[in-house]
């Protein structure tokens, strides 16, 4: 029996994928072979040494210490896309609450409880709460992702101009976008257009703050800013005091912190973006999917610490080796095998950063001493062996 962790509630749509003559799915399991998350803190966890992966259910991972994990040769898996179209639908509602102060209003109109003529109450202190429309005016979304794209799409149909940057945008994830879609050189040339920003990457070393008392000097004056991605890829203190001063007219935030509860042209949503119940299924599904497909087979699908590597089972058995990815290793790992006398019928290699894996089909079984001689080579971090 294979036992899969589950360190959150994960939808039961998900966790029924496991078949479970094979596999032993629970809370409360022991050494577990893979663990299921999604929002628990996992940074001060010890890993067993029967640990082979992670699924987070969702796209983020900074909950789970990433690095730590591919030095063990624990693969960890997010679900990317499955959740973009419960934060997309939040974004349009964020993009409204940036154009208008419907939050204000919704309570100050609760605030007239109690008292007589409401209706006519409403109507003579309604005007303090209007905005614009979002047709006409130009969207910036940084990022182009999975959630980023269909945000742009979706802003274009709402008919705003949409101009998007990311310098990192896939073919996949170009072929995505509609044709309206302007595309921005760089950051600075969305700031200067647009009249709302949308921005959708991860939090990383190279993300964190990067809007900033210097970028909104360069944005237009009474900017409206959306984020429903990290609450830290926005300096809080900047972004305040670009409020109190105009540069910045509304700031819609999905990540509350004490610096930003409260705060006028500050409105806070408790981090709803993929809380939908189609969202959290989803998820569930999607990470269920890859864990069962490693876990059977050593196929690695939407990792974010090891390359993504797929072959088809032509063979008896496979060496799934994760290494470390230097010059050399590569050789000397299908030294270890030939010099048994042992077919390689297969074979397929991937990197990512420091790290690399490496599947080898083999027709009948796998000797011992070539596992030895695998693990004695300083190169290898972890060897994973299917029948």
């Amino acid at each position: 029996m294979k036992n899969i962790k589950l360190l959150n509630k994960i939808a039961k749509v998900g966790t029924d994928i496991f078949d479970r003559k094979v596999y032993n799915v629970a809370d409360d399991v022991e050494n577990p072979d893979a663990i299921m998350v999604r929002s628990a803190a996992m940074h001060d966890m010890e890993f067993g040494p029967e640990l082979k992966a992670i699924a987070r259910c969702g796209a983020g991972v900074n909950n789970i210490p990433v690095e730590k994990c591919a030095e063990q040769g624990i693969v960890v898996f997010n679900t990317p896309g499955a959740n973009a179209n419960g934060v997309k639908e939040l974004a349009i509602c964020a993009l409204l609450l940036a154009a208008r102060d419907v939050v204000g209003g919704v309570n100050w109109a609760n605030s007239l409880a109690g008292q007589e003529n409401v209706a006519k109450l409403v109507e003579k202190g309604k005007s303090q709460f209007a905005g614009n429309e979002l047709a006409g005016k130009t969207l910036g979304v940084i990022g182009l992702g999975a959630i980023g794209g269909m945000v742009a799409n979706a802003a274009h149909n709402l008919g705003m101009k949409v101009i998007g940057y990311d310098p990192y945008v896939t073919v996949e994830g170009a072929w995505r976008l509609s044709r309206a879609v302007r595309k921005a050189a760089s950051y600075d040339e969305l700031y200067a257009h647009a009249d709302y920003i949308s921005i959708h990457v991860p939090s990383t070393p190279e993300t964190k703050g990067m809007l900033c008392e210097e970028t909104f000097e360069k944005m237009h004056d009474g900017v409206r800013i959306i984020n429903l991605s990290r609450a830290d890829l926005v300096n809080a203190d900047d972004m305040k005091a670009a409020i109190a001063s105009g540069k910045v007219k509304r700031y819609v935030v999905d990540f509350p912190t004490e610096e930003t509860i409260n705060c006028p042209g500050i409105v806070t949503i408790p981090h709803l973006g993929a809380s939908t119940a189609e969202s959290e299924d989803n998820c569930a599904v999607m990470a269920a999917h890859q864990l069962v497909e490693f876990l059977e087979t050593g196929n690695i699908k939407n990792s974010v610490n090891y390359p993504n590597v797929s072959i088809g089972h032509t063979g008896d058995a496979r060496l799934c080796i994760m290494h470390k990815n230097v010059p050399a290793v590569i050789a000397n790992i299908t030294a270890a095998v030939s010099g048994e006398g042992i077919n390689i019928e297969n074979m397929v290699n991937g990197s990512k950063g420091n790290f690399a894996y490496t599947v080898i089909e083999i027709i009948g079984e796998i000797p011992e001493v070539i596992i030895e001689k695998l693990n004695a080579m300083d190169e290898i971090i972890r060897i994973n062996v299917i029948k």
